[in-house]
This record gives structure tokens, sequence and C-alpha cells, in this order.
């Protein structure tokens, strides 16, 4: 008989509980780095939400070129997506705007804006930032989104073309299987919060169905002359029927598939100067007021399918199935461009200094922010990482071994990508001086960064105009862009900078080749048109650049204007006396250090330095070539043991330097008469040539 061994209870309990627990989860690195084939996107909230954001700007970006009818779109401008988790760390980035008080004499509050994301534009590159805790944040730019791949897709149009078009596109809902888009952007499912809400509270924008089904419209050729300024959007009525007209003939044209036609209006009307109604005539075929019945009628035969639309709408607005329900045959609905399966998207971890550093080039470029990120790029960018640590180490080692030349020490220390933006943030204010140590400290700390080329060359550029002088180290400058632009094909300005380059050194034909590049990714760049007419003049074709200068004359940029009427000014002297076009002197294509080469050159001598003792002692001599730093901090104490020598610890972004005075009598002093040893706890801002990661010599206190 076979005996059964009883097992007890509670070895039963703990076996099952044993098997229960969970096992534990991989640890998410706390910023992810995400590409897909046309976007950037930088995310703490993890990779299932990050490749979200990815490929729904990438289903977007292929909507919007479907609507052009075009097989690519250029990106002449790098642009990335900072896609944060949180309410917090959104809000604490985001613009602010200014309310008037409600009551008489309240005073105007500020407060950050209430839509969960936004676009920032730079001359560089441009960035947009999404609040993840709100559902669809994306949809919040969409607007703006459509006006940028306008800016670089489509020739110089009219304002209810944009405007028409911007707001067409602003309906879109995507998910994973399906696109709808051509709705009323205005009109918003009931019960459910509105991502894209009127950000000003005393006049809310009204359905523009309503307003085209209620007032009295403007006049197709008043609509097509109207001067719009995109900063009164919403503010009156009037504006508000322009929008809803620009939208509804934007529908029409998309619809009937007109767009080839509109491209010929434009070239009637801006090119041509034929005026509208004869340039409606030849380009549709029709008076303005057949047109304007046309679209009439196109709207009424429309309201029925808007109004099925906004009900499904109504019925299915659970923000995870974002699409509406309705018959996925009509003209609103079609199968998503590009799905899941269709993008390659790829995710590595980003070290968290250099998230920090990108969150705060995000504020230094929003004016009310400025001063925040500043100070933490200043804390980044002066901060020893473990890098620098090591970096020291080897340094160390190479003073021991001065014909190890494998790895060159520095003395640059702290996060690149903090150095790399305070260099561009230099350049942008016209500082050009105090650019070169941090582009050289970017350099040091990463040699294969394509940016620094690209900054480099524009600082060359930038100083040039400021000194009103020649472009120095053209051939350098040369090398670099043609460097940037295998690294980034489209980036237009690049090839402006280029074709600059190539004018000076009186390569005119390849100069009208790059400048042309430029136009094409860039066609509403009017700078760009300014400086081919440059070329023109240099190469001596009057006709040509008198042309382009005359259009730009009409510009609706003051700055382009001006200039264009000062240049035809010029052109006429020049041409009567011949003193434009002469062959350029060698001298100019002489080979001459460009400021890359110079920081290149001065980290080898740095490096030099650091493993060949200085003839003048620890805190250097004539001889020594170590590079002064700038530091603001605190005085943590004065050590005066072995006077007249002085060794000073000052601390800044959570380290302590020890900074030595070889004789603190003669040292320099600013903020105050005489050294003193018993100084502690003091605001200083200090000067001094770095030894290793955490020492180095004092040239100069502040004190305050």
């Amino acid at each position: 008989m076979l005996r059964t061994r009883s097992i007890p209870l509670g070895l039963v309990f703990l076996t099952w509980a044993f098997w229960c627990i969970p096992a534990p989860a991989a640890v998410e690195p706390p910023w992810l780095e995400i590409h897909s084939s046309h976007f950037t996107v930088i995310t703490d909230a993890g990779d299932k939400k990050g490749r979200e954001v990815a490929l729904r700007f990438e289903q977007m970006r292929a909507v919007f070129a479907t609507l052009l009818t075009k097989d690519r779109l250029n990106k002449p401008v790098p642009l990335t997506i900072l896609a944060l988790k949180n309410d917090e760390s959104y809000y604490k980035v985001a613009p602010l705007r200014h309310i008037q008080g409600q009551a008489p004499g309240q005073p105007i509050s500020v407060q950050p804006i209430d839509v969960p994301g936004f676009f920032l534009p730079g001359e560089d590159q441009d960035f947009i930032v999404l609040n993840l805790f709100e559902e669809e944040s994306w949809r919040a730019i969409a607007r703006d989104f459509a006006h940028m791949l306008l800016n670089y897709n489509y020739p110089p149009a009219q304002g209810w073309f944009d405007e028409g078009l911007a707001e067409y596109f602003s309906s879109i809902r995507v998910d994973n299987k399906q696109v709808e888009i051509g709705g009323d952007p205005e009109l918003r499912p009931s019960g459910t919060k509105d991502v894209l809400a009127d950000q000003r509270e005393t006049n809310p924008s009204k359905a523009l169905t309503d307003l085209l089904g209620s007032q009295v419209w403007i006049s197709l050729p008043d609509l097509f002359t109207m001067k719009h300024d995109a900063s009164t959007h919403d503010q009156d009525s009037h504006h508000t029927l322009y929008l809803a007209e620009s939208w509804i003939v934007m529908h029409y044209l998309l619809h009937e598939k007109k767009l080839p036609e509109t491209g010929a209006y434009f070239g009637l009307v801006l090119n041509q100067h034929v005026p509208v109604e004869d340039a409606i005539q030849q380009a549709y075929g029709m008076s303005s007021a057949k047109l304007e019945q046309a679209v009439k009628d196109y709207f009424h035969s429309q309201m029925p399918l808007l109004t099925a639309l906004d009900t499904a709408r109504q019925k299915n607005s659970d923000p995870a199935h974002p699409v509406g329900t309705a018959n996925p045959d009509q003209a609103y609905h079609f199968p998503a461009p590009v799905g899941p399966d269709d993008s390659a998207i790829t995710t590595k971890p980003l070290p968290e200094a250099d998230a920090r550093a990108l969150y705060a080039e995000v504020e230094i470029r929003i004016p009310e922010r400025r001063e925040t990120g500043l100070k933490e790029l200043q804390a980044l960018a002066t901060t020893p990482t473990a890098a620098d640590i090591k970096s020291d180490a080897r340094a160390t080692r190479a003073a021991k071994k001065p014909d190890d030349d494998n790895q060159l020490p520095s003395n640059s220390v702290g996060n690149a990508l903090a150095h790399r933006v305070l260099a561009w943030d230099h350049i942008a204010h016209g500082e050009f001086d105090a650019a070169i140590p941090e582009l050289a400290d970017a350099a040091a700390l990463n040699q294969r960064d394509m940016w620094l080329r690209y900054y480099v060359s524009v600082l060359k550029y930038r100083t040039a105009q400021a000194k009103h002088a020649d472009i120095q180290g053209l051939p350098n400058m040369m090398l670099d862009l043609k460097a940037v632009l295998d690294w980034y094909p489209e980036l237009a300005d690049a090839y402006d900078l280029l074709a600059l380059a190539r004018n000076e050194g009186g390569s005119t034909p390849a100069a009208m080749q790059a400048e042309r590049a430029a136009m094409t990714l860039s066609p509403r760049d009017e700078h760009y048109v300014y400086h081919l007419a440059q070329i023109y003049i240099a190469s001596k074709k009057w006709d040509a650049a008198g042309a382009l200068l005359e259009r730009l004359k009409a510009s609706a940029n003051p700055e382009v204007a001006t200039l264009a009427r000062d240049r035809l000014d010029q052109m006429g002297t020049e041409r009567k006396y011949g003193i434009v076009g002469a062959a350029p002197t060698q001298s100019k294509l002489a080979p001459q250090k460009s400021p890359f080469d110079v920081l290149e050159e001065d980290a080898a001598q740095r490096a030099a330095a650091e493993r060949t003792p200085q003839a003048g002692g620890a805190s250097g001599g004539a001889g020594d070539k170590r590079r002064p730093k700038f530091l603001r901090g605190r005085l943590v104490d004065v050590d005066c043991s072995k006077a007249p020598a002085a060794i000073l610890t000052v601390a800044a972004g959570g380290s302590e330097l020890k900074l030595r005075a070889a004789d603190y009598k003669s040292l320099l002093l600013i903020g105050a008469d005489d050294f003193s040893c018993e100084w502690h706890d003091r605001q200083v801002t200090v000067n001094f040539k770095p030894g290793g990661v955490t020492d180095g010599d004092l040239v100069s206190l502040e004190v305050r």
C-alpha cells in the first residue's frame, strides 16, 4: 500500500509566495535618446512613450507630404523633441504668458502657457517640447509643425495659404492604424480636455463652421491680398473669419486637387506681379466671383460630413483611441501612412549631465527662463566629471612619461555639451571673444562634435561682419563646412556660409552652386536670396543681381528690405565705375589659422605644458601657455601658513578648487584694497590657470 506524505501547509504557502514574487524589472535609464528616420526624441518618460512620440511625428510628416503631393520633405534645420514625463519638469521650462486681470485695476499675472507643447525655433536648430503627462500632447504643436514644414518645403506664398493649410492640418488625429483630418479644428469633443485650447481666456475662439455659416464672407480678392499677422490669431472676429475662410478655401483646393493651379497663381502674383483678379482667372480658369461661389457651394455640401465627423468624435472621446468611428471610406479617414512596424526606431541611454545641458539649452532660448538656464550650464561646465578625474590621472602619468602621446591630457573640465551650448549663446549675442574659450573646452572634451565646426564657421563669418573685415581662415572654413555637410547634408545655413566663403575667395561659380542649394533647402529664407545677389554682383551679373534686389525691396522683413535698397544704391556706382569683380588677391586664399585650428593647437600646447615643468615654477611665468579660466563661487577659507603664498579654497557647482597665489601681496584684487588671510564664506569671482582637475594658480580675485 502506497503511503502519501503530507506537506505542511505553511511550506505550501511559502512556496506559493516565493513563486508569486515578481522578478525585478530591468531598471530603465532615466533619460533616453530615441532616433527615428527623421526625428530625435530626448525623453525621461521611458522607451514606450518615447517611441510613440517619434512615431506620431513620422506619421504627421508623412501626412503633410501627402497634402503637398511631395515625395520627400526638406529639414534644413535640425529638430530635437524634448518629451517630458510630468507637469513639474514641463512647466519649469515652458514660456510664460501675461494675463490681464479681469477686474479694473487688477494687475497682470504671469503664468506658464496652458497647452502641453510648444515649438521653439532657432537660427541653428529647432526644438519641440512636450508634456507627456497629457494625452496626445503632440497635437498641441500641429499648427506650428505645419508652418515649419511649409517654410522649408513651399515657395513664398500669401498669408491665406499658409494659415489655411496650418488650420487644416491642426485638426489631425492619428493612431497606429488610421488618420483623421479635415474636421473643424476649433471643435472639441464634450467631456474631454482640449489640448489645443485658446490661450486667451477673455475671448475664446469660435467654431470655424459656425463663423462661416453666420457671417458675411470676406471677398476672395480681399482675402487673397490681406496682410495677416499671426500674432493677432483669434483676437477679434475679423481675423477669426480670416482664418475660417482661409481654412475652407484650402479645404476646397486640397479636396479638388487644385494645388498645381495654386502654384501657378502664386507665380503670376508674386513673381510676375499680375493683379489678383487676372491671376485667379489665368490660374483657375474662372473669375474670383465664380471661385468664391465654388468654395461656398463646397462648404455647404460638406456640412453634413463635417457634422457627422464631429458627432462621431463626440461619441468616441476616449483619448486612448483618438480617431473617430465615422465611415472609414469618407475623405477625412485613411490608413496611417506609417505604422509601428514601418519606421526604424532606435534607443540608447543619454547621460544625465547631457540631458540637463539640453534642458538648460531650451531654457536659455526662452527670455524669461534664460537666467536659470545659464546658471545650470555654468555649473555643468565647471564641475569636474568622472571622465575629468580619469583625464587628470592620465595627465599625471603623462608627466612621468613625456614621450607618451597616445592620450593628450587636457585642463578642460565639465560637460562638453554645456560648453558647446554656452559657446553658441555667446555667438548668438555677439560675444565673440567669450565664445572662443568655450569652444576650446568643448573641443578638448569632444573633438568629434561636428556642431563645433559649424559654430566656428558661424563665428568667423559674424566676426568678419561685425568688424567689416575679410573672413579669416577661408580654406579651413570651407573644409569645416564640407565636413559639416557630410554629417548633416540638409543644413541650409552651412551651404549659405560655404557660398559666402567661396565668393570671398573668388570662386563665384562654386559660390552660386552652394547658395542655390541653400535656397532649395529653405526657399523662403530671403537672406539666402540677398547673398545670391551679392554673388551675382561679384561676378558682374548686374541684371540678375538687380532683379533679385528689386524683389527684396518689397520684402515684409524690414531688415532685408533695407539691405536690398542700400545694395541697389551701391550697385549703381559699382557698375558705373567697375570697382567690383576684380580678381581676388592670393592673400585671401593663403593658408591661415582658423579658430578651430587655434583651438586644436591650444589643446596640444596645454597638454605639452602639463608634461613639461614650467620654468617659472608652479604659478607659471612668461612661458606659461595655459589659458586662464573664469569661475564664480564661494570662498571657503584662505590658508596663509606658507606666506607670502596663499591657498584659497573655492567652492562651485558641488566641488572645491584649491587655488594658489604665489604672493598674495601682489595679487590683482577687485572689490578690496588689501588681501586678507581671514576671508571666508565670501562670494568671489576668480581667474586662474588650471593645474589638475581640482587645483590651479590664481591670476586675479574679485571679492563681492
